[in-house]
């Protein structure tokens, strides 16, 4: 590349040279006079006919003369040498004189520039431009051998000379007469005296000679020129650029193409660097459509642009250390190699662009890559490449890279490199990047959305200033988008790219502050996200530096903190605690002037408190408002590491705030005149009446609601008192800051955990009935109360370690569990009770009462309406709707004591069984941390007499009912972050609300990070899971006695299946997570599969992944004998399925799999497992698949099930079951009936169709394999004669359907290569089959005449299908010469019996009659029209019956 530009640069002097009589400014008669003197007279054959010819020779460094247009010239000087006396020895005698007279080198030169022109250039016939004498002698055929050969002859003697001092080299000015000319004589000479010049010639001449030689020679003379470059090319390395340059031009055998490109591809790895672009374009041009992916492929191994960056940069790095000067020079080295790369991937943009075949191949190259070992980081750039080349390829690399990501193949490494080594590339291409970034961001996929952020950070991180601020633009563009995935990714992105480079995204801010129009439609913690990004740019400049976005801040703040509007008012709070904590953030950061730091410090600190106290008295008088501003800054400082006189001051004033407000002497009773007598209740010490504490809620509760009831139309209140619903919050806060100011030490307020409440006896007994309205929803209100501060007591207490705090945490557990027992029986008898709020967000601001008042008014008109109570509860407030009926779906998948709803049920005495699940965003959340009670095993509790000695001691452990309840709580949790869907609108604000109601705190941590709680807690949820599991193997021994099996009672019983659910259900979310699929939490799938494997037996070797998911499947199975109830056995599949996915060998574990499916459905289950119950049908289904998707031989299944399990249920009484499968039942007769029919039609098209080739023993195996699904496929029609509901209908019309559509396409062309070898069993198969569309034939006349569209729907396709089948099979057998087996009968409509169907119009007797095998092809065109308008009109109805989700679905 180099050489073949200082040619060109050489040509360009000497055109110009040549072209320089063209612009002389004397003219021609002035010329002619001045240089008269200097033509060259002598009596020479040469001189005379040039003369005559039109072209006067000059003498010293003059130009000839031409005076004629040069073709003219030519022809003249033809026509005087062939009518020359003397031809053609005048021929010699000229050359001889031409070389005469160039023997002196100013005349050479002369005839080897161009002549000067004379006659007028509106006159001349020919191009402006004037060539040389040499080019024109050589235009003429009889002079061209003579004058090459002078031309060669001349060569040597001027290839070891300088140039001139007018930058002529004499050698290169030769051979450049020798270029395009109209007509070669002797090619083959030519070609044999260049070769030999070359061969001869000094290194710089060689490349110009050789790169000329396309210029030069014909194209008949390019084969052997590329044999002699060839040749060249192995013995002259140095030659290679300017040869495969060549070669780019010449019109070579793809063959000896071949044979080149494979030599070259040896030495790619040895050759430099500023040779590369030749070589890959070369490579790229020589490639065919045969040949491009191997081509492709065998340069993407040895491309390898890394080794040239990376080593420059270190020597770069290095040079700079010693000395400036050396510095410099390896600073002008890599951006030459620089260079060279960006030449690189511009020979390769431009074939990709160009070519198509090369585009493909590329494409094809990475796609076959499988493992992300061998992916490297060309391949990335590369996709990017081809992204940016054309639209047509965008969504072929799209779908590639979401494959990729989803295989992680290319990760984040990868990307990074990619990055790092291309950005010159790759910042050309940047709108195609952010392009390709945008919609990998709308997918649905987590994975994807991660991978489109990255492409963002490192566009942002690599590329220039302009790029930087697309991204920033992008990623705003993203946060209003609407999308929740898509919106918290890029608020993290954005978090990143503050980290990566703050003064970059500084001049962005503009652009993020326009997030701040879109936050009335944000979650809490996106508002928080985009808060903590503005007030970090704000307030991480430096100091005297422009400060207008902390302006812009603060006004916004304050504004929304003073809106009237109470959403406004919550994202004020949010922003205002979110800019407290960047400012009052401990930073620590060493300066020389520590004066100066204090200072700041102070200034930084007095606006913190400024900015608090207005956040205060913007909320005291709103209890929701002083909710939500605890709970924030309770977040922010669990999160934030707050600078320590900050934390102090906040600190101390929320500890005076909450004592004067909350806290009361044991000794002070309680003033005021109560509805129910008051006691100091749950204390876990005995106090005297001299010292102790008291949380003063029922007083206080009950003051508010006097204050409410009084107010006549504001909530709001000019005295300043604390609300009781802020108690719970308002202690989260200070534990919050006294475990942060004493590294997690809670000694400080200790006695809160023990103390007890001012509260009336909350256990209603019998006189609960007797009760009034008004005192039922106190008494449920300070239930609600006393349960969220035993809620936050336990949330502060579980992590203090010594074992007299841990046994009053698990106390305070049992209050818990007691206090909820006492709540469902108040809630129970009062359907519209609103409870008091517990948190306050976003979330849940729609189901939020603004005024307790609107409660009682509610009550006041459910007492007015007295006996009349089925006419108030049909009138109920929308949010006690809400309460009774919502998520009762998940709640029935976990039937446990109360957290199975059974939302309409009535007992004996009228009383409303509720669920406490529809309650959630009324209770407080429990941390993640409160799940290491788990690890609690028996806890020794002291009792300490008044002089501190121990006076008794008590042990106290986790019980069942304890249990039960943090594996709900975890439960729902882990549901609810590992597996909630990726994208979520916002526009549906409420339903969205409501998934993440409870959760608040939960998502503020990662994703990560949950799992890594879990995994810890795996070793604790084990003992458990074993405790449990010989608990009901216990119950199951003969040897046990009746009075220890009265022991269990059925309480107890049901309370532990329940904790065995909840177990298995946690256990079977966390290892169902997808993102154990990303290579980053390969460790934390390691650990926890270690936990499992390490019951069954302790290695001090780290084990591999293979085996340590085989030996916790091992651990897993053994569970199954204890099971007790079939949703536990089917969630033990299902947890057993999600560890085989981690194998990389599942097929060795599946018949496990079946067996253990298989004994769940062989096993009678308890009486209290309801077959009419829709959620046990749903689980027999799943069970059903598992056991015949899992199973080795799907066919035999069937055939056990059909041949063993119905004829026993039909030969048995009404309401049994069958004795070897007890699950199947005539309730649950069509759920078994359709699994098996869709695995039969699954099984058969996934059976490839046979080929010719095909072994006799394979064509015998698969006729076999046919023979026994047509067999299945007979018996399981045939049941619908005994069970003829409509859902066995529809599944017989639906995937009979399929079945014959699975024949056509799998097993008619088996049939045409194999009738002539078994003809008797193809034959009888297609004799059985013929049977079973007799009886679809059937079907469709039974549906018919039924009328009912739900099922004539179906008709037309299936009879479709029967008529190609019957077609197909009269094709199959002409094929093979036997035309005369088959005939076509009549077949008249009849129904499931057998019964002939008479129709009523005489005119249709004939299309009956007519009705044959085949469904008639005239029958079916002539009834189509009327068949589809059923269909359309059966599809507007909606059917109420379970299996037309069924056909939805499919």
């Amino acid at each position: 590349m180099i050489s073949k530009r200082r040619r060109l640069d050489s040509e360009d002097k000497e055109n110009l040279t040549e072209d320089a009589s063209k612009t002389m400014p004397l003219s021609k008669l002035a010329k002619k006079s001045h240089n008269s003197h200097e033509v060259e007279e002598n009596g020479s054959v040469f001189v005379k006919l040039l003369k005559a010819s039109g072209l006067t020779l000059k003498t010293g460094q003059n130009q000839n003369q031409l005076g004629v247009d040069q073709v003219i010239f030519q022809r003249k000087l033809f026509q005087a040498l062939r009518k020359h006396p003397a031809y053609p020895k005048v021929i010699e005698e000229f050359v001889n004189g031409l070389e005469s007279y160039t023997e002196d080198s100013e005349s050479l030169r002369n005839c080897l520039l161009s002549c000067e022109r004379l006659q007028d250039e509106e006159a001349s016939m020919g191009t402006f431009y004037s060539k040389s004498l040499i080019k024109l002698l050589l235009g003429i055929d009889i002079l061209q051998p003579a004058i090459i050969k002078m031309l060669f002859e001349k060569v040597p003697q001027f290839l070891f000379e300088s140039e001139n001092r007018d930058g002529i080299n004499m050698a290169r000015l030769i051979i450049n007469q020798l270029k395009w000319l109209d007509r070669i004589v002797d090619g083959k000479d030519l070609t044999a005296q260049m070769m030999q010049l070359i061969s001869v010639a000094p290194v710089n001449l060689q490349h110009d000679f050789i790169t000329s030689l396309p210029e030069i020679l014909g194209d008949s003379q390019h084969a052997n020129v590329g044999k002699e470059l060839s040749e060249l090319l192995v013995q002259n390395t140095s030659l290679t650029v300017p040869i495969l340059d060549v070669f780019s031009s010449l019109r070579l055998d793809p063959n000896f193409l071949s044979k080149i490109r494979q030599l070259v591809m040896g030495k790619l790895s040895s050759v430099r660097l500023e040779d590369f672009p030749v070589i890959v374009k070369f490579l790229l041009h020589s490639v065919t459509d045969t040949t491009s992916l191997e081509v492709i492929a065998e340069l993407r191994e040895n491309l390898n642009v890394q080794q040239f960056i990376l080593p420059s940069r270190v020597q770069a790095s290095q040079s700079k250390l010693k000395s400036k000067g050396l510095a410099s020079s390896s600073g002008n080295q890599e951006n030459s190699d620089k260079d060279c790369i960006v030449l690189v991937f511009d020979v390769i943009k431009s074939a990709i662009r160009y070519e198509k075949t090369i585009s493909e191949a590329w494409f094809k190259a990475i796609e076959r890559i499988e493992s992300a070992a061998e992916h490297k980081a060309l391949d990335v750039a590369m996709l990017l490449i081809i992204y940016s080349t054309s639209t047509q390829t965008k969504k072929g690399v799209e779908k590639l890279l979401r494959n990729k990501i989803q295989s992680d193949c290319i990760q984040e490494q990868l990307l990074d490199s990619a990055f790092s080594t291309h950005y010159l590339v790759l910042k050309d291409i940047c709108p195609s990047i952010l392009l390709l970034a945008q919609t990998l961001f709308h997918s649905q996929d987590q994975r994807i959305i991660v991978f489109g952020s990255l492409l963002y950070k490192y566009a942002f991180k690599f590329f220039d200033t302009y790029c930087q601020q697309e991204v920033v633009g992008a990623l705003v563009t993203h946060v209003c988008s609407g999308t929740e995935a898509e919106v918290d990714t890029a608020l993290d992105v954005l978090l990143e790219l503050i980290v990566l480079n703050a003064s970059a995204m500084r001049l962005n801010a503009a652009f993020v502050k326009g997030t701040l129009d879109y936050l009335e439609n944000m979650s809490p913690q996106q508002i928080r996200k985009i808060f903590c990004i503005l007030s970090t740019l704000a307030f991480s400049q430096q100091p005297g530096t422009s400060n207008h976005i902390q302006d812009d801040m603060h006004l916004v703040i304050r504004k929304q903190l003073s809106s009237t509007v109470f959403k406004y008012k919550l994202i004020g709070i949010i922003g205002a605690v979110t800019m407290a904590g960047i400012m009052a953030e401990d930073r620590s950061v060493p300066s020389n002037s520590t004066q100066r730091s204090a200072n700041v410090s102070s200034e930084q600190r007095t606006q913190v408190t400024s900015l608090l106290q207005l956040v205060h008295s913007c909320t005291e008088h709103s209890p929701w408002a002083s909710s939500l501003y605890y709970d924030e800054f309770a977040n922010l400082i669990q999160e934030r590491k707050l600078a320590p006189k900050t934390l102090e001051w906040v600190g101390q004033t929320i500890f005076n705030d909450f004592q004067d407000a909350f806290v009361v002497d044991f000794c002070a009773a309680p003033e005021g005149d109560f509805p129910f007598p008051v006691k100091a209740l749950y204390g876990l010490e005995e106090y005297s009446t001299q010292d102790g504490i008291v949380i003063n809620l029922l007083p206080l509760f009950y003051q508010e609601c006097a204050k409410d009831a009084s107010r006549a139309t504001s909530q709001e209140s000019s005295q300043r008192s604390m609300s009781s619903l802020c108690l719970a919050s308002h202690f989260r806060l200070l534990r919050l800051c006294v475990a942060r100011q004493h590294d997690g030490n809670l000694d400080e307020i200790d006695g809160l955990l023990d103390c007890p409440l001012f509260l009336p006896d909350l256990e209603p007994g019998e006189k609960l009935e007797s009760m009034s309205a008004k005192d039922r929803s106190l008494m449920c209100s300070l239930t609600f109360l006393t349960l969220n501060w035993f809620r936050e007591v336990v949330n502060a207490f579980c992590q203090q370690t010594s074992p007299e705090m841990k046994g009053k945490v698990l106390s305070r557990l049992k209050d818990l569990v007691e206090l909820q027992g006492i709540l469902e029986k108040y809630l129970a008898v009062i359907p519209d009770y609103v409870p008091p709020f517990a948190s306050v967000d976003l979330d849940t601001l729609d189901m939020m009462p603004r005024s307790s008042s609107a409660v009682a008014a509610k009550n006041r008109n459910k007492g007015k309406t007295g006996g009349k109570k089925q006419k108030a509860d049909s009138s109920k407030a929308s949010c006690s709707d809400t309460l009774l009926t919502e998520d009762t779906s998940e709640c029935d998948m976990a039937p446990s004591g109360r957290s199975h709803v059974d939302k309409e049920s009535t007992g004996k005495e009228g009383k409303t069984f509720v669920s406490l699940q529809n309650y959630r965003a009324f209770f407080r959340e429990l941390d993640i941390e409160v799940f290491s009670i788990l690890h609690s095993g028996l806890v020794t509790k002291f009792i300490l007499d008044t002089e501190m000695h121990t006076e008794a001691t008590e042990v106290v452990q986790l019980g069942p009912a304890e249990l039960l309840f943090l594996l709900e709580d975890l439960s729902q949790k882990l549901e609810n972050m590992l597996t909630a869907p990726f994208a979520k609108r916002i526009c549906c604000f409420k339903n969205k609300g409501r998934q993440n109601i409870g959760f608040s705190h939960l998502h503020q941590r990662s994703v990560q990070d949950i799992v890594h709680c879990v995994v810890q807690l795996l070793t604790p949820m084990c003992n458990h899971l074993e405790n449990i599991h010989n608990f009901f193997q216990c119950l199951g021994a003969e040897h046990l006695s009746a009075d220890d099996k009265a022991r269990a009672t059925a309480q107890e019983q049901h309370t532990m299946a329940c904790c065995y659910q909840k177990l298995l259900q946690v256990l079977h979310a966390l290892f169902a997570w997808k993102g154990f699929t990303h290579q980053s939490n390969h460790r934390l799938l390691h650990s926890a599969l270690e936990v499992l494997s390490s019951r069954l037996k302790q290695t001090e070797q780290e084990q591999p992944l293979e085996e340590l998911v085989s030996q916790s499947f091992n651990y897993l199975q053994n569970f199954h004998h204890s099971v007790p109830s079939f949703q536990c056995g089917l969630y033990l599949l299902r947890l057993l399925m999600a560890l085989l996915e981690k194998s990389a060998v599942p097929n060795q574990k599946k018949e496990k799999l079946a067996s253990l499916a298989k004994q769940l459905l062989c096993r009678a289950w308890p009486h209290g497992e309801k077959e009419k119950n829709p959620t046990f049908n749903d689980h027999l289904h799943d069970v059903l698949c598992i056991y015949l998707e899992h199973t080795d031989n799907v066919l035999k299944a069937i055939e056990e099930i059909t041949g063993v399990g119905v004829p026993e249920l039909v030969s048995a009484p009404k309401d049994t079951a069958s004795s070897t499968f007890p699950t199947l039942t005539r309730h649950t007769f069509v759920i078994f009936f359709r699994v098996m029919m869709a695995e039969l039609e699954k099984t058969v098209k996934g059976l490839q169709a046979g080929t010719a080739a095909d072994s006799q023993q394979v064509h015998e195996e698969k006729l076999l394999y046919w023979n026994m699904a047509v067999r299945d496929f007979s018996i399981l029609l045939n049941l619908m004669k005994v069970f003829d509901s409509y859902p066995v209908l529809h599944v017989c019309l639906k995937y009979g359907r399929r079945f014959v559509e699975a024949f056509l396409k799998q097993c008619m062309p088996l049939l045409d290569f194999s009738f002539r070898k078994h003809r008797e069993d193809v034959l009888s198969l297609l004799q059985t089959l013929q049977l079973n569309t007799r009886l679809l034939h059937h079907l469709c006349g039974h549906s018919k005449i039924r009328q009912d569209t739900r099922l004539t729907k179906h008709v037309p396709l299936l009879k479709k299908s029967l008529e190609l089948l019957v077609c197909r099979v009269k094709a199959m057998l002409v094929l093979n010469n036997c035309r005369e087996a088959f005939w076509l009968g009549t077949l008249k409509n009849r129904d499931l019996q057998g019964e002939e169907i008479i129709s009523q119009d005489p005119s249709s007797s004939e299309s009956n009659a007519e009705d044959s095998e085949d469904g008639m092809t005239s029958h079916v065109s002539r009834n189509r029209a009327t068949e589809d308008g059923e269909d359309e009109a059966s599809d507007e109805q909606k059917d109420q019956d379970s299996d037309e989700s069924d056909d939805s679905s499919s």
